[in-house]
């Protein structure tokens, strides 16, 4: 064991000295394999930063939601025929409020696009929601500051808002938006909560940080001709286990609702989370298979150019190597050597790489979520390490095997 560690410690003292003999020449080398460790560490942060968020909005939105609409969010059912629909109005949304037994909540939902504004900041086209105070118990939301609405202020249509964590941010940068008032539109709202950051910019228009609540009686009494006109019945199952029951009593009922006969089909869809869940991993797919292609290039690139720069290093040190051989040297000596080499300028590339990713993480962070992983660290320098092994294998079996005779004769 003791011969072991000190060939291990002699081919690592040599392999040190030869790196710093060519510190350009090895700083051009560890190239190849820093922008390789770059691109799969930045990839793979921002990867688990998206992946966070999206599971985070999600979250908030609720995985045991139901959403009864006109509209399909993703369905091959052609468009005009969903557009040729009829709305859900509130008379139908009483009457299955009225008749559906197992779900938690159930709240009915319309929106309209507003221009929001405090003093001299506005936010354009925000998504503002009216419905009902049960409205709270369809979400996980959670709250910064304040509190939703009551059914008391919901069915006296008072002028009050939720806002979402962006929106009050923009509006409010440096103060406390509670109890302000601002302008939704040409009316104005008293802000009773604030919402606290939950959502995801994957969700686009179905991210809470951005939109706005109000009661539904006001979002009917201020907004009747800028809204949809359809609404949204959002049903919550009483946990995730009964959400295909609740599924089918609220079609069920819903069909009653509409009087649909046996015959007919849906003239309504039922929406879940499980439709995002499928188009959010088939565009993560795309990207990972992307950034896997890329980064098997670089350092697949990397590990060719270590190859070759480990092949010039042997041609230069031939006579070395035979001498060495003469004075008794083993070829397993040689071999760790060379791979010692290859591992150290690998390795310090893959380092160089990691912190680089980790910076730029950062920066990036500024502009998508990021998140840095134990595991992706520990991956990074793995697969350097590996790659400086693979890379330094041929060049190092052939200062190996080389005759020490003909190795001391090389010119």
């Amino acid at each position: 064991m003791s011969a072991w560690i000190f060939e291990l410690k002699e081919g690592m003292m040599i392999a040190l000295r030869a790196i710093r003999a060519n510190k350009i020449r090895a700083a051009l080398t560890m190239l190849g394999i820093f922008i390789g460790i770059t691109v799969v560490v930045l990839m793979s942060t921002a990867i688990k930063g998206i992946d966070n968020s999206f599971q985070n909005g999600i979250s908030a939105l609720g995985s045991d939601v139901l959403y009864i609409d006109k509209w399909a969010w993703f369905s091959n059912v052609e468009w005009w025929k969903l557009r040729n629909r009829k709305n859900i109005d509130m008379e139908e949304f009483e009457k299955f409020k009225e008749l559906v037994k197992m779900p938690l909540a159930v709240a009915p939902v319309v929106f309209t696009r507003q221009t929001i504004k405090h003093e001299d900041k506005r936010v354009e086209s925000v998504t503002v929601n009216g419905s009902s105070a049960d409205y709270v118990k369809t979400t996980n939301f959670t709250f910064q500051i304040g509190r939703f609405y009551s059914e008391v202020e919901s069915k006296s249509s008072r002028q009050v808002v939720v806002l979402g964590s962006e929106v009050a941010k923009n509006l409010f940068p440096r103060a406390n938006a509670l109890d302000k008032v601002l302008k939704i539109g040409a009316q104005s709202y008293k802000v009773i909560g604030v919402l606290a950051e939950q959502g995801s910019f994957m969700l686009g228009d179905m991210n809470p940080d951005n939109q706005a609540f109000i009661p539904l009686g006001t979002i009917f009494k201020n907004y009747v001709g800028h809204m949809r006109g359809t609404i949204t019945i959002n049903v919550r199952a009483r946990n995730p286990a009964l959400l295909e029951e609740t599924k089918a009593e609220a079609e069920g009922v819903m069909r009653k609702v509409r009087g649909l006969s046996y015959s007919e089909e849906n003239d309504f869809s039922i929406n879940q989370q499980e439709g995002l869940m499928k188009t959010y991993n088939s565009v993560v797919g795309v990207i990972q298979i992307a950034g896997l292609f890329i980064t098997g290039l670089s350092l697949f690139v990397g590990a060719v150019g270590i190859m070759n720069i480990m092949f010039v290093s042997v041609k230069e040190r031939t006579k070395e190597i035979g001498l060495r051989k003469a004075i008794g040297a083993k070829r397993r000596t040689i071999l760790a050597q060379f791979l010692l080499e290859s591992a150290v300028i690998c390795l310090v590339g893959g380092l160089a790489g990691l912190i680089a990713a980790v910076l730029l993480s950062m920066l990036v962070n500024q502009f998508i979520p990021t998140s840095v992983q134990i595991d992706t660290v520990v991956i990074a320098i793995g697969v350097s390490l590996l790659t400086g092994l693979i890379s330094g294998f041929a060049p190092a079996y052939t200062a190996a095997k080389m005759d020490p005779v003909d190795a001391l004769r090389y010119e």
